[in-house]
C-alpha cells in the first residue's frame, strides 16, 4: 500500500467536536473524548465541544453557529449515522454541506466490513465541505471513531484543509 506524502510543516488546526446523542453526557462521552484525545496528540486545538440531541434543526444550527462564533476548521461529529429513526446526523448534514467527500464514507465502511462485516452497510459516515469548514460525520461507536480517525481522518487532515483553503 501507498502511503499519502508527509505534510511538510506541522500544523495545528481549530477542531471542533459535537457528538450526537439523546443520551450522552461528558462524562459517559468516551467516543468525544477519544477525538479530543487523539486530536491534540496530533497537535491540534479543541475549539469546541458539545453534546447535541439527534435533532436535525439543532445540528445544522449548532454548525451555522459554530461557523459564526469561531474560527474553526475542522468539525467532527459522532452519533446518529445509522439508520434508527433517531439517528439524523447524515440528513441535516446532507442538506448543508456545499461539497461531498463521497470516498471518505466508501472508505469508511470498507474499512468497518474488515472489522465488523456486513453490519457495516448500515453506518451512514459522510464527509464534506461547508463555508470552508471540514467536516466529517462518524458512528458514535469509539472503534468506529478510532478507525476513522486513525486509516482515514488524521493521515489528509491538513492535506484537505490546505486543498479547501486553496
Amino acid at each position: 500500500m501507498t502511503l499519502p506524502h508527509p505534510d511538510r510543516q506541522p500544523v495545528s488546526l481549530a477542531c471542533a467536536i459535537v457528538t450526537v446523542s439523546d443520551t450522552r453526557t461528558p462524562e459517559s462521552d468516551r467516543s468525544g473524548q477519544l477525538l479530543k484525545q487523539r486530536l491534540t496528540d496530533a497537535g491540534h486545538q479543541i475549539i469546541n465541544y458539545d453534546i447535541l440531541k439527534d435533532e436535525p434543526q439543532d445540528i445544522i444550527a449548532h454548525i451555522q453557529q459554530l461557523k459564526q462564533e469561531n474560527k474553526v476548521e475542522v468539525i467532527i461529529l459522532n452519533g446518529g449515522t445509522g439508520i434508527a429513526p433517531r439517528d439524523t446526523t447524515y440528513d441535516a448534514l446532507e442538506g448543508l454541506l456545499e461539497k461531498t467527500l463521497p470516498g471518505f464514507g466508501e472508505l469508511f465502511r470498507y474499512l468497518s466490513y474488515q472489522e465488523i462485516g456486513s453490519r457495516a452497510m448500515a453506518s451512514r459516515a459522510i464527509a464534506g465541505v461547508y463555508k470552508n469548514i471540514l467536516i466529517f460525520s462518524l458512528p458514535g461507536s469509539s472503534n468506529a471513531v478510532k478507525l476513522a480517525l486513525d486509516k482515514l481522518i488524521l493521515p489528509e487532515l491538513i492535506h484537505l484543509t490546505k486543498q479547501i483553503q486553496g
